[in-house]
């Protein structure tokens, strides 16, 4: 029996929007992919994951890789975090779940500090049981030791727990522990596998 839903934060009840974010600065066309190109796309926005480096460091880093747009890599790092936007249905959702009796847990490497201080985007935490930032923990998905924490630290039973996520490569570690596993693409798709695996809101 399923007791414990576990979210992924990026891309599940938070939206990434780079595009988005980008274009609201008023970039867009060959600009616009130089800058995604020098960025989200570039080897180095692994390390906003990671939560390792400084937002100093990674515009830096960013500008080491396109120079030329310095002046438009430094304007829009002003506010990284601004590219991280709370799903509609996130609180709404998690609510849903707790008045079922669910427990509700977050897993995620959506980790950098300046994010998890971003109210607007992360102000469902405070609706959770608890869970993991790899900033804080040290841990990256999809290493296993992230999953074994979260179970040791909440007094889990892998079983038990249904985890959510957008990014297939972290799913088998947590199927590998007995934990249900769900790959995220919309919220009317996870309630109906949820549903398959016993999970009712009703």
């Amino acid at each position: 029996m399923i007791r414990n839903i576990i979210f992924d934060i990026g891309n599940v009840l938070a939206d990434f929007c780079w595009k988005d974010f980008f274009m609201g600065f008023g970039y867009e066309g060959e600009i616009l992919e130089k800058l995604a190109a020098a960025t989200v796309k570039s080897s180095m926005w692994d390390e906003v994951d990671r939560g390792v480096l400084s937002d100093e460091e990674l515009v830096e880093g960013f500008i080491n890789n396109e120079p030329s747009l310095e002046k438009e890599l430094r304007r829009i790092f002003e506010n990284v975090h601004g590219m991280v936007v709370k799903r509609e249905y996130a609180i709404p959702w998690i609510r849903k779940f707790k008045e079922a009796g669910y427990h509700c847990y977050y897993l995620s490497n959506f980790s950098r500090k300046a994010h998890t201080e971003c109210a607007d985007a992360l102000d469902f935490l405070e609706y959770m049981e608890g869970g993991i930032l790899s900033y804080r923990d040290k841990l990256i998905k999809p290493d296993r030791a992230v999953y074994e924490l979260l179970l040791d630290r909440y007094g889990l039973k892998a079983q038990e727990c249904v985890f959510l996520d957008d990014t297939e490569k972290n799913l088998p570690p947590a199927e590998a522990l007995g934990i249900h596993t769900i790959l995220f693409r919309d919220k009317a798709r996870a309630e109906k596998e949820l549903e398959v695996l016993g999970v009712h809101m009703d």
